[in-house]
């Protein structure tokens, strides 16, 4: 069997290019991603923290009391699962807060280049 060789001819599909994207888009799309990275990681913190970290601490933990019974427990029962809805509801409202700035970026951006032709 032959090594396939190297071909010298451009394919008849050449995938399509990217249009051109203004530094104001690279930007606002830079500041998007930054955005959501750092919520995710601050979200995947506090769900490590309500998962593993509060279990391992629950006996001096024990002392403190909420809607009368020991945190380790109300955690455990029904707490933990409470904050895990939160944390969705939190990136929820945050993401369409980020993707409506970044649709605005995008409006503004548009209208910049209808007034520049």
């Amino acid at each position: 069997m032959a090594a396939p060789h190297a071909s010298n001819r451009q394919t008849i599909n050449p995938p399509p290019e990217p249009p051109p994207v203004s530094e104001a888009m690279a930007l606002a799309h830079r500041r998007y991603w930054r955005f959501n990275l750092l919520l995710i990681a601050t979200l995947m913190v506090i769900g490590f923290v309500v998962s593993f970290i509060v279990p391992a601490a629950s006996r001096g933990l024990a002392g403190v009391r909420l809607f009368g019974f020991s945190l380790p427990f109300y955690v455990g029962a029904q707490g933990a699962i409470l904050v895990y809805l939160a944390l969705i509801v939190v990136y929820i409202v945050s993401m369409q807060f980020a993707d409506r700035a970044l649709q605005r970026a995008f409006e503004a951006d548009a209208a910049a280049r209808q007034t520049n032709r």
